[in-house]
């Protein structure tokens, strides 16, 4: 008598189990394959044949000749693609006023005196943003050129160049991809 009763639920569990734990997800992928493969594989960016990063996952450049990303709260090793996170400290926290208050004396002592924009000395929330602000790149472009041996002005309009701006001009933000920057940076001339 119950199992008679319970027949019915186990066979909608395995029914919906099938159609939507694998038949529809399968479709979803194959479709996407066809229509987005680019988007659908990661967005991996290659260079010899050799995947060097994805443009949706921050990497942690290093070094003067690099514009710098969007600081990583994830640590010991900052922008791992195996984890993500955020530090969790609240705007009332002392670790995280004295974690700002040092990395915007560490911006200020690498790109000169002046306002400091928040996405460069406050984490994200993933701990693996891709972009920084158009005001953060544009702050790094003569330090960056500087350290390339370029002409600031061509630093700069490269970084105009390959800004990304708000859709339909309200929805988002002026940002620049800092893997993309950073790669088309080894196509500028010397000066």
């Amino acid at each position: 008598m119950i199992l008679r009763e319970l027949r019915p639920a186990f066979s909608l569990v395995v029914l919906f189990t099938l159609l939507i734990g694998l038949i529809l997800p399968g479709i979803f992928i194959g479709a996407m394959q066809v229509v987005l493969p680019w988007q659908a594989n990661g967005s991996l960016i290659k260079q010899n044949g050799q995947v060097i990063g994805s443009v949706l996952i921050g990497q942690n450049f290093t070094g003067a000749q690099y514009f710098a990303p969007r600081p990583s709260a994830l640590s010991p090793n900052p922008y791992t693609q195996d984890t993500s996170g955020a530090s969790n400290l609240g705007p009332t926290s002392k670790a995280l006023l004295t974690s700002v208050k040092q990395r915007v004396a560490s911006y200020r002592k690498a790109y000169g005196p002046g306002p400091v924009p928040a996405d460069a000395v406050t984490a994200s929330g993933s701990g693996l943003d891709p972009d920084i602000s158009l005001e953060n790149a544009l702050r790094q472009a003569r330090a960056v050129a500087a350290a390339r041996h370029l002409p600031a002005a061509a630093v700069t309009t490269l970084v105009k160049k390959m800004a990304h701006h708000p859709f339909l001009g309200i929805i988002g933000t002026n940002h620049v991809n800092v893997l993309k920057l950073n790669l088309a940076l080894e196509h500028l001339p010397a000066s």
